[in-house]
């Protein structure tokens, strides 16, 4: 699941090849900029009723992920939390809470070209161009989208502390909007969890770096979901 903002086309390249290299059977979600959390936790919903779901998700994605796990134990075997952003449902420090904000309060006074040219000039060439796909394409509801981030309430750690699912935290140490701190912090309170840590040129270089991360963890890792993708590869 993408961020906010975001699509599945980066989802996609951001988890995709890690699950193919698996035999893993992979669903990038497209959000419903009409109501995104509701249309992430659908697209979990349909997954879990075709076998065990692994919840892979960035910044938003990833929160959700952790909710819905822990909502469906029956069926939830890991999480994949990429660049989480905050703890709590006090966001008045959460960069990216105010940047969401402040973002759909610009596109709302001026439309969609103007602040599109201002994130492009200010972000590198990597994220400019994904972000220019995917606001082109939730236009003219992106500012929905980005207000509806702006009220989330994160995780908080009462919810992390409740994940009973092996679960990896990828974080970009020089990543401002999601501070790598917030990502200790998720490691910490979750009871098996590991932490990778990545740069933004990594990131920027190949998106599916946060998928090899994801699945790299010491011990039994994910093994329902990677024996599901050995029964796949041996009756191919």
């Amino acid at each position: 699941m993408p961020g906010t903002g975001s699509d599945a086309d980066f989802a996609r390249r951001a988890f995709g090849p890690a699950c193919a290299a698996r035999g893993v059977a992979f669903v990038a979600v497209e959000p419903d900029p009409r109501a995104v959390v509701a249309s992430y936790r659908a697209a979990l919903d349909a997954a879990a009723r075709t076998g065990p779901v692994l919840a892979a998700g960035i910044s938003l994605g990833a929160a959700v992920a952790v909710e819905w796990v822990i909502d469906n134990p029956d069926t939830a075997v890991g999480v994949i939390a990429a660049l989480p952003a905050w703890t709590g449902a006090d966001t008045a420090g959460c960069p990216a809470t105010l940047s969401a904000a402040v973002t759909a309060a610009a596109l709302r006074a001026e439309g969609l070209d103007p602040v599109l040219a201002r994130m492009r000039a200010g972000s590198p060439a990597w994220l400019a161009e994904a972000l220019t796909q995917s606001w082109t394409a939730l236009w003219p509801d992106l500012p929905a989208a980005l207000e509806e981030v702006a009220g989330y309430a994160w995780p908080s750690p009462e919810t992390l502390a409740a994940l009973r699912v092996p679960a990896t935290v990828v974080t970009a140490v020089d990543d401002p909007v999601h501070p790598h701190t917030v990502a200790g912090d998720w490691a910490a309170r979750i009871p098996d969890c590991v932490v990778h840590r990545i740069t933004l040129a990594e990131l920027g270089s190949d998106p599916s770096v946060l998928g090899e991360r994801g699945f790299s963890r010491s011990g039994s890792g994910y093994p329902q979901v990677e024996e599901a993708g050995k029964r796949k590869r041996a009756s191919a």
